[in-house]
């Protein structure tokens, strides 16, 4: 929402200016100038990026204009999952365990918490790594290198559009030079016309050049930073599992291990202990309800 009210207030102050400086606003009005600037920018992103990068962006964009970053409730739930896999860590033998790590989609522990369920690379982090500490034999500073480097590696894929996106903003201003360029050979053109007709000939070549600085700074350039800032917040559940898992590897009790990770949210979004301790006992006790049901 923020970033349609923010496009609405630059929009409007620059068309709005321009008209109370006296200038006409049918002479911005373009389209094919649009169209040379948009196309040469689409096929270069094309061109420059996988196919996967550019559906990927797409999604990205999406996400970061409808704000689509984790926020507290996503917290609270792999809080949660995290708790509820300690604990059967810590009291469960190693096959029942395993059933909740090798299938997680028929898991009762992953399903009652369905946001991270639905992350699947973050359930598979998980998986992975409360596998390894099922095995025993991986030392807790070998897995934090191996978590480290995976983090890493999850952080450069999911900034692959950020990356694609701020490519684009830094050609539009040539592309914008380029389309000019292809205005102002047309305006030569017609140099045995009016004054009047040249002069609107030039006015309309100098519109890529606006149009392209205004689409690279006002809308791509900030629009590459919305993505940066969404997909950094979902790359910092990775090191919330990152934190928890070793303070419990390192014998911290789960309720412990839990505040080693709430400790790495960001403070605006980070629950109270008290909310932690409360969904977290609570899933708990969900948890433990079957076992004593079949007891």
């Amino acid at each position: 929402m923020g970033f349609f009210i923010g496009l609405i207030i630059a929009i409007g102050c620059m068309l709005g200016g321009f008209a109370a400086l006296g200038g006409h606003l049918a002479v911005i009005w373009q389209p094919w100038e649009f169209v040379i600037i948009g196309g040469s920018a689409l096929g270069t992103f094309i061109i420059a990026n996988p196919l996967s990068t550019v559906a990927d962006t797409g999604r990205a964009s999406v996400q970061a204009i409808l704000g689509g970053g984790p926020k507290q409730r996503d917290y609270l739930d792999l809080l949660g999952l995290l708790y509820s896999l300690m604990r059967e860590l810590r009291s469960k033998a190693r096959n029942e365990v395993e059933e909740h790590i090798d299938n997680p989609e028929q898991s009762e522990i992953f399903k009652r918490f369905p946001t991270v369920l639905a992350d699947r690379d973050l359930t598979h982090f998980i998986c992975d790594y409360c596998r390894l500490i099922i095995i025993g034999n991986a030392r807790t500073h070998e897995i934090e290198a191996l978590m480290d480097e995976e983090i890493h590696t999850v952080n450069r894929d999911k900034l692959k559009p950020y990356n694609a996106l701020v490519s684009v903003s830094e050609a539009l201003p040539a592309l914008g030079i380029v389309a000019a360029v292809l205005g102002v050979i047309k305006a030569m053109g017609a140099l045995n016309e009016s004054p009047e007709l040249l002069g609107h000939l030039i006015g309309a070549a100098l519109v890529g050049t606006f149009a392209g600085i205004f689409l690279s700074y006002g809308v791509v350039g900030p629009l590459a930073h919305k993505v940066k800032v969404s997909r950094e917040k979902r790359c910092r559940l990775y090191v919330i599992v990152k934190q928890t898992l070793l303070a419990f590897m390192n014998g911290a009790m789960p309720q412990i291990a839990l505040e080693h990770g709430r400790k790495t949210i960001s403070a605006l979004d980070r629950p109270s202990i008290d909310e932690v301790e409360s969904e977290t006992i609570a899933g708990g006790g969900r948890a433990a309800e079957p076992q004593k049901q079949a007891a």
